[in-house]
């Protein structure tokens, strides 16, 4: 019995461990594969494999049994997910539902979460966008949070060497705010959306608008193709699964590309209940894991651990980890785990129309969604009452207007005339920075659990009186760029969106040079259990206005090439560096 108990823990033994199969999880996997590593990839929901598990993926609007819609009776049972913008008929299956996955809200929250293989790289926006030295220094020069412990230059090969293999479609732009990356070529804007680009270059110094850079295969290269990736059709149907591989998923790209090493072993249904930390030894030895479908625990094994759950269950596995060494949970001796949450600001809209390029309309679709306006408020000096600043989304489309008031003839001939088309309608949407706040922060209860038995997340984040002000800044320069270009009708909105339906939640686990004041080091390391690394948003210092996925990437690739060095060094189990 004792050796067949041995010959048990030698099938959960593992080089490396990655919690998470998301874009962040997916690149730690394809990495360690790549390097030799016996890698484990821990998912806590169902498999998903890229085109098989695409049911709705080809479906008509016809052939869905709600056209689209999402019934009274989920949203009376789902108005957390529902009042995600992505969350629809032909998506649902992609999120994870609120009755199964509860959490208790000390304040409004939306935790929006996708618990499959893949989790929420199915059904992201994949906007990608590169931080700038702006960025890094912005803690330490504005005297928030804490001084970033690295800089652009550390990471800017790391956001190429991600570029290359995911496939990003952008401009070279010239931008000091927003670096130019290795890109595929850019999507065009449409001729209102140019001209409002000329407009702006015109009348203001130091403002751009620029296509936005999506992670899309405008050009497919070699590298692609080995993926199994095909340009993107247009379809603009990215959320349900692309069958294609046109945008970037870890279903798509990097969880394919790990298994074909044979290095790779995925495990989904798989809940995560706490890190194993060796006190002997001062380093983690594994992961105890809750089987969603046996309700067996099961603890495996790896030299190092890579923690890849998304923003706040990664916050909520850390402090789940406790031991006698570390009661607060792993690395947590300053305290400071699942404080410093913060978040981007998607409150504010502002539209138009204008009535000139008449002779333009709009035609096919552009999957990166028009233009991006980046950030040029307190840019390298403050000049607003507020720190830190805000960018943009920007669109313009023209649609067919017909007249749907007769009857018989008269309204089929109504319905099939397409000679009439609207005005240009004008669109943004504002993508704020917030500045990370210790009451913003997470926490387990005392008592109450999942059906796994892993405890319940206490959830207070807020804005703050400074995200209005970005807000209100945010109305008044866009309506001073819309009327200069002669824009009309100009309307601001705020669309009442709750904390955390942006899906960008960061920190909690935050980066830093001190050990007193941060819980992860210059290469994504726990400061004080040195073989555990934490990679996806939990990491964030500060938010920027970026979105952020591009980065977690980077981090991810830069920090498994640390800890492949340190393991073939010997200095990764013995905390030098």
């Amino acid at each position: 019995m004792a050796n067949l108990n041995i010959d048990g823990v030698k099938t959960r033994v593992f080089d490396a461990i990655v919690i998470g199969s998301g874009a962040s999880g997916g690149w730690a996997a394809k990495e360690f594969t790549e390097k030799g590593l016996k890698t484990l990839v821990l998912e806590r929901g169902r498999d998903v494999v890229h085109v098989k598990d695409y049911p709705t993926t080809n479906l008509y609007p016809y052939e869905l049994e709600h056209r689209n819609e999402i019934t009274y009776a989920d949203k009376q049972t789902n108005p957390i997910a529902n009042r995600c913008y992505a969350y629809r008929e032909d998506t649902q299956h992609f999120f994870a539902k609120d009755e199964e996955h509860p959490y208790i809200q000390e304040k409004d929250f939306d935790w929006v979460r996708g618990y499959q293989v893949g989790g929420k790289s199915l059904i992201w926006a994949r906007q990608t966008q590169r931080w700038s030295e702006y960025d890094f220094e912005g803690p330490a020069r504005d005297g928030f949070a804490v001084d970033w412990p690295i800089r652009y230059h550390d990471i800017d090969p790391w956001y190429s060497y991600v570029e290359r293999f995911v496939g990003i479609a952008g401009n070279k732009d010239g931008l000091s705010t927003l670096p130019d990356g290795d890109f595929l070529p850019g999507y065009p804007l449409n001729a209102a959306e140019d001209y409002f680009r000329q407009s702006v270059n015109q009348h203001f110094k130091n403002r751009h608008v620029i296509s936005a850079r999506c992670a899309h295969l405008s050009d497919p290269q070699p590298i692609h193709l080995q993926q199994g990736r095909v340009k993107c059709q247009h379809r603009v149907l990215c959320q349900r699964g692309c069958p294609f591989g046109g945008y970037f998923s870890s279903n798509a790209s990097t969880l394919p590309w790990a298994q074909k090493t044979g290095n790779l072993t995925l495990r989904p249904h798989s809940v995560v209940h706490s890190i194993l930390y060796d006190q002997e030894s001062g380093k983690a030895k594994g992961v105890k894991v809750i089987d969603t479908e046996s309700l067996e625990e099961i603890d495996f094994f790896a030299e190092v651990i890579f923690v890849n759950a998304a923003a706040l269950n990664t916050n909520l596995i850390l402090l789940n980890s406790k031991s006698d060494r570390f009661p607060e949970g792993l690395g947590n001796d300053n305290g400071l785990l699942g404080k410093y949450i913060a978040f981007h600001n998607y409150t504010a809209r502002i539209s138009a129309e204008y009535d000139g390029l008449l002779e333009y309309r709009t035609d096919g679709r552009n999957p990166a969604g028009g233009g991006y306006i980046p950030n040029f408020r307190n840019v390298d000096r403050q000049e607003t009452a507020f720190l830190r600043g805000w960018a943009a989304a920007f669109s313009a489309n023209r649609s067919q207007v017909r007249d749907t008031n007769g009857v018989g003839d008269a309204l089929k001939n109504a319905l099939l005339d397409d000679s009439k088309w609207s005005n240009w309608r004008i669109h943004s949407h504002m993508m704020a920075e917030t500045i990370p706040k210790e009451s913003n922060q997470v926490w387990l209860d005392a008592s109450k659990t999942d059906k796994w038995g892993v405890p319940l997340l206490h959830i207070s984040v807020d804005y703050a009186e400074d995200d209005w002000q970005r807000r209100k800044d945010y109305y008044e320069q866009m309506t001073v760029m819309y009327e200069a270009a002669g824009f009309k009708n100009i309307r601001t909105s705020n669309d009442s969106r709750r904390p955390g339906n942006d899906i960008h939640e960061m920190g909690g686990a935050r980066m830093g040079n001190d050990a007193k004041t941060s819980l992860l080091n210059k290469w994504n390391q726990l400061h004080l259990c040195k073989n555990v690394y934490v990679t996806d948003g939990a990491c964030m210092t500060s938010t920027a206005t970026q979105n952020p996925t591009l980065t977690y990437m980077a981090l991810t690739a830069r920090a498994v090439d640390h800890a492949v060095k340190s393991l073939k060094k010997g200095t990764l189990l013995d905390g030098k560096q």
